[in-house]
């Protein structure tokens, strides 16, 4: 294994921050680790999902364990970032040591596509767990590490993710499973500070093409230091995204995509269950997948990005549509219009 140093720069002299990268002399460099083969369980299965999930628990354990960091981003190979990558994670930090709500801050944005994002300074909350460049705590890790499975159990089958890489799978289903949660949300960003340029992967570069090849990098320097974020704190966030939510207005019936198309600012559209949210989704070009976890036989539906059942993405430059749950306006305290 090579040793690598990654060192962040700072340099007055230059607007941005900047890594270089130490590789070392080869000689006496690399470290042999005894293990146990790799197999998979089941028939068909691909190993690499067996290795990737050893990899992540030994690499974690190491980080968290032996070199004591209180906090780890996890950033795949193949993921390209934004200028203020590092300044968003750092203002995040501070998130994640006050409200113990949220169980890890997140880069990335599922529907983060060039035609559904505008504005590089809002941040959301959200039920899913996001992945693709995010930040986990020790204390988070020290729940998961004794639970992680050897690749994805039947148990946790239902955060399968076909992303152009399976790095994340594993880590999808211990954060996503309700019983690893404990209520416990996620932060993303309405324009991704990540973006994933491996089309060829461990998941054979499924949904590329459709749905990450046209994901925006942010390309501004936001001055993370004097955001003010508290707005995502969990004793102030249902209230304020309430409140955006109160000011969109409600269209309804079959041709309620063609409504919010013609209507002047944000648009709020109620699905009724998932084939509808399915259906609504498709002719918007949003993500129309959920994601099921299945605990005692129970199944709890998560649309991707979603906040109470809510999925909001930009429309039209900075127009907001939100996908609005059965129950969700009830949870919020909001009337219906």
């Amino acid at each position: 294994m090579e040793i690598l140093t990654f060192y962040r720069v700072s340099d007055a002299s230059k607007p941005l921050a900047y890594l270089t990268l130490h590789l070392g002399a080869y000689a006496g460099r690399y470290q042999h680790l005894n293990s146990e083969l790799v197999h998979t369980e089941r028939p068909g299965e691909l190993i690499a999902y067996y290795k990737i999930a050893r990899h992540y628990k030994w690499a974690l354990d190491q980080l968290f364990y032996k070199h004591n960091f209180n906090r780890v981003i996890i950033l795949e190979d193949d993921m390209e970032i934004a200028p203020d990558f590092f300044d968003y994670f750092e203002a995040a930090a501070a998130l994640l040591d006050k409200d113990k709500s949220i169980m890890a801050v997140s880069s990335w944005n599922d529907n983060g596509q060039k035609q559904f994002v505008y504005d590089p300074y809002t941040l959301y909350r959200s039920d899913f767990f996001p992945g693709l460049g995010w930040m986990l705590t020790k204390s988070t890790w020290d729940e998961l590490s004794p639970k992680w499975p050897k690749a994805y159990p039947f148990s946790f089958v239902v955060i399968l993710f076909c992303r152009s890489d399976f790095c994340n799978t594993i880590l999808h289903q211990n954060c996503q499973l309700e019983e690893n949660r404990k209520g416990r949300q996620f932060v993303r960003p309405e324009v991704c500070r990540t973006y994933n340029f491996g089309e060829h992967g461990s998941s054979l570069g499924q949904f590329f093409k459709q749905y990450l090849e046209n994901i925006k990098l942010n390309d501004a320097q936001v001055d993370w230091k004097t955001m003010n974020l508290s707005y995502l704190m969990e004793y102030n966030y249902p209230k304020y995204f309430a409140n955006i939510l109160r000011n969109a207005k409600a269209v309804h019936g079959n041709d309620a995509v063609l409504k919010a198309y013609n209507t002047e600012g944000d648009v709020h559209i109620q699905y009724k269950d998932q084939s509808d949210f399915e259906r609504i989704a498709r002719q918007f070009g949003i993500f129309e997948e959920w994601k099921y976890v299945t605990i005692s036989k129970l199944q709890d539906g998560v649309p991707r990005t979603a906040y109470k059942g809510i999925v909001v993405f930009r429309y039209q430059t900075q127009r907001r549509i939100f996908l609005v749950g059965p129950d969700s306006l009830r949870q919020l305290g909001v009337d219906d219009a």
